[in-house]
């Protein structure tokens, strides 16, 4: 691995700092954006339960802020629950974008480097096509350094391709669970609105 790192020169190494970054950030989010920790299926029947219990007070108010992100939406929806609907709805959209910014949490810094990969990899391609045609002089051509840009030129145009790849298709997949967590969200929130103005 060393021997291509070093076949590759320096332009390998924005790539490899790229790739560091993409796969922490695939981590992370693999580990934070879990349905069972963001939404859980079984919130909105137990905040149902508090409140034909009458138990909604500040301090389960503040218990269901820090349960998880959707029960930060409830909390928001049950502290606004002697108002009227338009300001339950407000307050619910208000926590739902702070909501939907903390889901979406590096997916920038993970698209850009899918879409910047590919033009490291090129640099790379460009600085061993320019290494390969230094190698031609008058009085002939220096085999090593001729081989040395074909092999900057492959390894990096390579490397882009293999960083970016993986960093879109996760970028993609994370889109669409942030997409598919904040629908759900979404509708379980006007559910437990529904509720709180006797429409179920």
């Amino acid at each position: 691995m060393w021997e291509i790192i070093v076949a590759a020169g320096w332009p390998i190494w924005p790539l490899i700092f790229a790739s560091i970054i993409a796969l922490a950030i695939i981590v992370e989010r693999t580990w934070v954006l879990r349905s069972e920790v963001i939404a859980p299926t079984n919130l909105l029947p137990e905040v149902h339960k508090w409140m034909g219990q009458g138990v909604i007070n500040k301090d389960s108010l503040v218990k269901l802020e820090e349960h998880s992100l959707l029960g930060k939406i409830f909390a928001s929806a049950l502290a606004n629950e002697k108002n009227s609907r338009e300001v339950m709805k407000e307050s619910i959209e208000e926590t739902g974008r702070a909501v939907a910014h903390q889901l979406e949490k590096y997916l920038s810094t993970l698209g850009t480097i899918a879409t910047v990969a590919p033009l490291l990899g090129l640099l790379g391609t460009v600085i061993g096509m320019v290494e390969l045609f230094g190698a031609f002089t008058n009085s002939g051509h220096d085999v090593a350094q001729f081989a040395r840009g074909i092999s900057v030129a492959l390894y990096n145009t390579a490397a882009g391709i293999v960083v970016a790849v993986p960093a879109m298709i996760a970028y993609r997949y994370f889109r669409t669970k942030v997409d598919t967590l904040l629908l759900d969200m979404e509708q379980q929130a006007i559910k437990l609105v529904e509720i709180l103005h006797g429409e179920r």
